[in-house]
């Protein structure tokens, strides 16, 4: 039995949801005539209160057309240190849009207003880059899927604001962040300029993105898609997995964050652990100790049928998602408990 925990990615369509992949109605969505589509995106647009909505194949691509319909090559953005957009994007914002990032160095992925107001202070000359863009990330891949605060958001935005800076959301596990903090796609609506919603991380569906905004940005969005190869045709296909999932798959993300946490209260008690970050929702960032090799520990749970991932600076990630089963749980602490 292989316990793959690398990401809440690695999952695969249930027996329902290809039911209803196989049952959709579809047509060439470039023409806007896949009906499942234009369904997945009427669905999530009415859900977070805002104007349109547009399906991308990838996160990456939906965060990234969001910087560019934002912004103009010249100009920066700010965003967290440890943010998706500047870590793991391979440089999209520079290569695509041609803005540079102003790095604000928060908690776990997450700034306060004052460091944003800190950050966008000074006059602005021909010396320095235009400010335009503000890109928060909830939850915090990095920062191990720690939820911002909505009260500092709000405030954060009043700064973005004051400076005339857009609001982009890169919500990639933003449901996880909802059922953790009993919180509604319409007040994250309400707040932001955009948002991007990955639905193959914990909602399970094996594909796709979908980025929500006004219908002035979506309509921009729907160009930016087509220039940067994500035009899809009888995508409805992946429109129903991503239906089904948000009918089905939310509200039981509950679980992945409770087996979350009795990972961690397992890791905090094992002596070859030096840290674990606080966990909050389905990810788990932990250090071992100096003498234990973080490579060497993740191959030695390999040799157990146990995938782990390596995120840098010596943190080890586990996540827990729709496949990993209340067997492949206890398998799991309890090869850590005999490490």
């Amino acid at each position: 039995m292989e316990i793959n925990l690398i990401s809440d990615t690695v999952t695969k369509p249930t027996k329902e949801m290809l039911e209803a992949m196989m049952s959709a109605e579809v047509g060439d969505d470039v023409f806007k005539g896949d009906k499942t589509v234009n369904l997945l995106q009427e669905k999530v647009a009415k859900m977070f209160g805002m104007e349109d909505a547009l399906f991308f194949p990838s996160g990456t691509m939906a965060n990234q057309a969001a910087i560019k319909l934002h912004t103009q090559p010249g100009d920066k953005l700010f965003c967290d240190k440890w943010a998706h957009v500047y870590n793991y994007e391979g440089g999209g914002a520079a290569f695509n849009s041609g803005v540079s990032c102003k790095l604000i160095d928060g908690n776990r992925g997450m700034f306060t207003a004052n460091q944003l107001k800190a950050a966008a202070a000074g006059r602005s000359d021909i010396h320095v880059p235009y400010s335009r863009l503000v890109c928060i990330e909830n939850t915090t891949n990095k920062g191990g899927g720690a939820c911002w605060d909505f009260e500092e958001l709000k405030k954060v935005q009043k700064v973005a604001k004051e400076n005339n800076l857009a609001f982009h959301l890169d919500g990639a596990r933003l449901f996880n962040a909802l059922v953790a903090k009993s919180e509604t796609p319409t007040q994250y609506g309400a707040l932001f300029d955009t948002i991007s919603i990955c639905l193959s991380k914990g909602l399970g569906a094996p594909i796709g993105s979908i980025l929500v905004g006004s219908k002035k940005d979506i309509t921009k969005a729907l160009r930016i898609r087509k220039l940067f190869g994500g035009a899809m045709r009888q995508v409805g296909y992946l429109a129903a997995a991503a239906i089904y999932a948000l009918d089905n798959h939310v509200e039981r993300l509950a679980l992945d964050h409770k087996k979350a946490k009795e990972i961690e209260r397992v890791l905090e008690g094992c002596s070859f652990v030096k840290k674990v970050e606080p966990v909050e929702t389905n990810i788990v960032i932990f250090y071992v100790n100096d003498d234990l090799n973080p490579d060497d520990f993740i191959a030695k749970m390999e040799s157990k049928n146990i995938l782990l991932t390596p995120m840098g600076e010596g943190k080890i990630r586990i996540v827990t998602h729709l496949d990993y089963t209340d067997e492949m749980h206890e398998k799991l602490l309890i090869s850590l408990k005999e490490f």
